[in-house]
């Protein structure tokens, strides 16, 4: 299990369905490492902290196995060509992951890395109208409720710094409740 992508991102007004809205959905990869506290990634931020951020919520984490899902449906929808990859930070993660998808995360498992740092997962991301905006097509949301390739947003334990290309290890949390279980109790 490894990240291949630290992205961060700014608010900015963007035109979403034909009215402004403020985002920061919009992340852009990083070189080196990127610190991180209990309020996230240094340089990053959210325009909307009722929903996303926050101690519980201060970084997302999304799986790179579903980054051809989400190419091939935005070329469905034409929102992308065939060919083009969906690049790093697009889905608004923070965290691009290789090897770990929701399938095997819980709430309270945790990622712990060479540094010390350490990660939690505190909850699944909902989709909501920014994510259509981001994808291009108004049908995003939707197929992320439909499919569960929702990622993870994390809590952070202990604060250290990121890097692509770093390895961590998953600790195993309590397993009361899948991160699917979770998604799809607040989906319904």
């Amino acid at each position: 299990m490894k990240i291949l992508s630290v992205n961060v991102g700014r608010a900015l007004a963007v035109q979403i369905n034909g009215r402004e809205v403020l985002t920061a959905i919009g992340k852009q990869p990083q070189g080196g490492p990127v610190a991180y506290g209990p309020m996230g990634l240094a340089g990053d931020e959210q325009a909307d902290l009722s929903v996303h951020g926050g101690l519980s919520k201060a970084i997302y984490a999304y799986p790179s196995e579903h980054l051809a899902f989400w190419r091939t449906v935005r070329a469905q929808a034409r929102a992308g060509a065939w060919d083009q990859d969906v690049p790093p930070g697009l889905v608004g993660e923070n965290l691009t992951l290789q090897g770990l998808t929701e399938r095997e995360l819980w709430i309270g498992d945790r990622l712990c890395f060479a540094d010390g740092g350490v990660l939690v997962v505190s909850e699944p991301r909902q989709p909501c109208f920014k994510f259509n905006g981001a994808m291009g097509f108004n049908k995003a949301a939707k197929l992320m409720t439909e499919s569960g390739y929702c990622g993870a947003y994390l809590a952070v334990l202990v604060p250290g710094t990121l890097s692509a290309g770093e390895s961590f290890r998953l600790e195993p949390g309590e397993r009361h409740l899948s991160l699917l279980d979770a998604f799809r109790s607040r989906a319904r």
